[in-house]
């Protein structure tokens, strides 16, 4: 009789073979969910700082563009009479393209032109801007 006691009833299972309870799992699916929605929030965050980065890289390059055109200009053409323009990117953002020229009485060196293309963009409810400056001599 005594060693019926150690035998095992026929359905009942060795303690580390009973496998995981409902609390078990429970807590397994919500440590698991705890980690995917932290996984979700920096991907939300990766992509902001990608668009963020996108709208800033176009600015730039607008400015770029203006200031080339600019440039590309004879010495005498190049002035401070502008409107600003209104560019639309390939997402709607608006850019507002804008210039001064100061030229050797305005505070330039001597025989150079000194050009600074502004590009201001709304992004979120907050006013961006890239400015871009360059001096153009007279040759």
């Amino acid at each position: 009789m005594g060693s019926h006691r150690n035998q095992l009833h026929r359905n009942e299972k060795p303690r580390s073979e009973q496998g995981f309870t409902l609390l078990d799992a429970l807590a397994a699916v919500a440590l698991m969910t705890v980690g995917l929605l932290a996984v979700a929030s920096l991907h939300i965050g990766a992509m902001q700082g990608n668009s963020f980065a996108s709208r800033v890289t176009d600015g730039t390059s607008r400015a770029q563009d203006k200031l080339e055109e600019l440039m590309a200009l004879p010495y005498d053409d190049v002035n401070d009479d502008n409107s600003p323009e209104q560019q639309t990117g390939s997402d709607n953002m608006v850019y507002t393209i804008a210039w001064t020229v100061l030229d050797d009485t305005g505070g330039a060196p001597t025989n150079t032109k000194l050009i600074t293309v502004t590009v201001t963009w709304q992004d979120r409810g907050a006013t961006r801007q890239t400015d871009l400056t360059c001096l153009k001599p007279q040759v």
